[in-house]
């Protein structure tokens, strides 16, 4: 029975088959949470509701729901309906960050649109264009933080 019970474990941990596997679902993981904490450190150093935790964990998760697709052989017909809905549901999150201040003002579009790039960045760097995230990231950089410093 033990036996049988550890063989089912190891079954059921078997998703990464090789060392080959595991390098790149590190890599490409490691890439998003990085570029992630880029965009998230420069909004949380102005104080913005969504920091570096969250940027890193948008950006993670926009990555797993890459990797798992292409762990699991889907056709890209299919990946790109899970594209879709991670797009639609980072929406939703942005949203929330956005506020109609009484002075009729509106708070928040800037980190809502930095978690909608962040999202991005992570599926890109899930999909192993890691390149593309980098690049994406820097440029988003440029316009978090130099801009900003234009406009002060």
């Amino acid at each position: 029975m033990w036996l049988e019970i550890w063989t089912t474990v190891q079954q059921e941990f078997s998703d990464i088959g090789n060392a080959e596997d595991l390098t790149k679902i590190c890599l490409r993981l490691t890439v998003a949470l990085a570029l992630g904490a880029l965009l998230g450190y420069e909004r949380e150093s102005v104080g913005a509701a969504a920091g570096l935790r969250t940027h890193m964990l948008v950006a993670l998760g926009a990555a797993l729901f890459m990797v798992i697709p292409h762990q699991a052989g889907m056709r890209i017909e299919d990946v790109s309906r899970v594209m879709q809905g991670v797009i639609a549901g980072i929406g939703f999150l942005g949203a929330g960050a956005i506020m109609k201040l009484k002075d009729e003002s509106i708070k928040g579009l800037t980190t809502a649109a930095g978690i909608w790039l962040t999202a991005a960045v992570g599926m890109a760097a899930g999909m192993g264009l890691e390149a593309t995230a980098v690049v994406s990231a820097v440029f988003g950089w440029i316009v978090l933080f130099l801009l900003r410093k234009q406009q002060g």
